[in-house]
């Protein structure tokens, strides 16, 4: 059996909480003791880290789903009412007027004078 050291540095800390370093000293470094080893080594204690994770997991942690349980709630969701089928538009004049916004959008002259029509003809004149 493989104990784990009772201290735990700073730079596995985050790790062991499954984060990473940025977002331990932004939510858990403040909560915790920081002891000193050596002249510039910084540890944890693992009963701490451990107590953090629990009260994090009791504070913002969900219960699991049963099994069996399906991921949409049934309940929640009315069947549709309408009898259209996936991908068709429930508008009336869906085909009909969308249609003749087409047609009408195609048949429009472009404007000759216009930079965007110059600049495709290639007869756009220099301001040099």
């Amino acid at each position: 059996m493989k104990t784990l050291p009772r201290f735990i540095r700073f730079r596995d800390a985050p790790t062991y909480l499954g984060m990473d370093r940025n977002r331990f000293n932004a939510e858990v470094r403040g909560d915790l003791t920081e002891i000193p080893i050596g002249t510039q080594g910084v540890a944890f204690d693992r009963l701490e880290l451990d107590a953090w994770a629990e009260q994090h997991k009791s504070r913002n942690g969900r219960p699991g789903r049963a099994k069996g349980a399906s991921i949409w709630d049934a309940k929640g969701r009315p069947a549709s009412s309408s009898d259209t089928g996936s991908g068709e538009s429930t508008s009336t004049s869906a085909g009909g007027e969308f249609a003749k916004a087409l047609e009408r959008l195609g048949s429009r002259k472009r404007n000759a004078s216009s930079p965007a029509f110059q600049r495709r003809a290639g007869t756009h004149e220099s301001t040099e």
